[in-house]
């Protein structure tokens, strides 16, 4: 469940019509084509099996555990399996429902959210496809996303693998003029927290996901 700027890089690779509001309301928007890295050795630490929500106490964390088999660092991501040996999955999503549960749009998306992981599959990179095309498709982008077939240390198009980490904070939302606050459930009471996981932007601000993500309105 990647952060808010995962997406809104995305989003800034949309062409063509990326401002055309057709007479029903609806944006007209056309895609993008989005590589996932799915050649590249598992890295830890990273956005692959985590993300940071907003809860009630403030930021946090959640992490997808997997199963260490010699040297994970040595494994493809494609390689890579989830441990559901533990039962996590619950944890996750008490945590997720009592961070969320009074947000606008989260009765909303829930149930579809929760049948993705508990559909428990046994690839970290079959998990975190489903999620991401249900956040593509929740928050209106238009994105045509692909996986690679080899990997290549440089390429001809944006590239943003090293980019989005959460030891590294990166400047896409500032570089795109995306540093703006949303509604957040518990902002009043720890302040307004940008770049969590696209979740709190969807719970929070639903259909409107993609005013944020593209700016219609800047």
């Amino acid at each position: 469940m990647p952060p808010v700027s995962y997406f809104a890089a995305m989003a800034e690779e949309m062409e063509g019509l990326g401002n055309r509001i057709d007479g029903d309301g609806s944006i007209e928007l056309s895609p993008s084509v989005v590589y996932i890295e799915a050649c590249e050795n598992y890295q830890k630490q990273s956005y692959r099996n985590r993300c940071r929500f907003y809860a009630g106490d403030g930021i946090q964390s959640l992490t997808f555990p997997i199963i260490h088999e010699g040297g994970t660092h040595k494994q493809p991501i494609s390689e890579i399996r989830i441990d559901w040996s533990t039962p996590w999955l619950q944890q996750h999503e008490r945590a997720i429902i009592s961070a969320y549960r009074t947000s606008a749009y989260f009765e909303y998306y829930q149930d579809e959210l929760f049948a993705i992981l508990e559909s428990r599959p046994e690839k970290l990179l079959d998990l975190n496809m489903a999620l991401t095309r249900f956040f593509i498709e929740k928050t209106g982008l238009s994105v045509d996303l692909r996986t690679t077939s080899e990997y290549s240390r440089e390429v001809q198009i944006t590239d943003l693998r090293e980019t989005i980490h959460p030891k590294r904070p990166n400047t896409i939302l500032k570089d795109l003029e995306l540093e703006k606050p949303y509604f957040q459930v518990f902002a009043q009471k720890h302040g307004f927290h940008s770049d969590l996981s696209i979740m709190d932007l969807l719970f929070n601000e639903g259909p409107d996901s993609i005013l944020y993500l593209k700016s219609i309105c800047r």
